[in-house]
């Protein structure tokens, strides 16, 4: 049986460990063998979509393979689907809408919100494969730290 406490820590946990994950394959997938569809993303668009959409395609599966075995017979499964949706969820808001402005969102007020879209921006400031600092989403070194490391490799910010 799957207490609501463990369901809660599940969701909680997944929801945590995609902060990671998505740092992780940023940095060394995006940024690696997967550049071939991120390059879009450091590129201007033309158009609704780019190819870097395609990512959220493949993120997405997990999630929904969780979530239908969750609700087939092994719960625990369920808050993690969850919790990955809700990463997923957060993270659209926040990169698509927030950062991108590709729907209207109202920009983040707060020192955190503004210290996210600040670093994700530095991040945009390589348009390449290599040199880029800034690789979370949800969590992001100061400001300061990131121009210095950008400054280091010969960018400017």
């Amino acid at each position: 049986m799957v207490t609501f406490g463990l369901k809660v820590a599940l969701f909680l946990g997944a929801f945590a460990f995609m902060e990671g994950f998505a740092w992780f394959t940023h940095k060394y997938v995006m940024h690696g063998f997967g550049w071939v569809w991120h390059r879009s993303h450091h590129e201007p668009r033309h158009g609704a979509f780019e190819l870097n959409d395609l990512f959220a395609v493949v993120f997405a599966a997990p999630a929904i393979v969780a979530i239908y075995f969750g609700t087939s017979g092994h719960p625990w499964l369920l808050p993690i689907g969850l919790g990955i949706t809700a990463y997923g969820a957060v993270y659209f808001i926040f990169h698509d809408g927030m950062v991108h402005q590709r729907f209207k969102v109202p920009l983040g007020k707060s020192a955190y919100w503004k210290r996210l879209i600040q670093a994700h921006r530095i991040h945009h400031a390589v348009h390449t494969k290599e040199g880029a600092v800034s690789f979370g989403f949800l969590l992001a070194r100061p400001i300061r730290e990131l121009k210095a490391k950008l400054k280091a490799r010969g960018v400017q910010a």
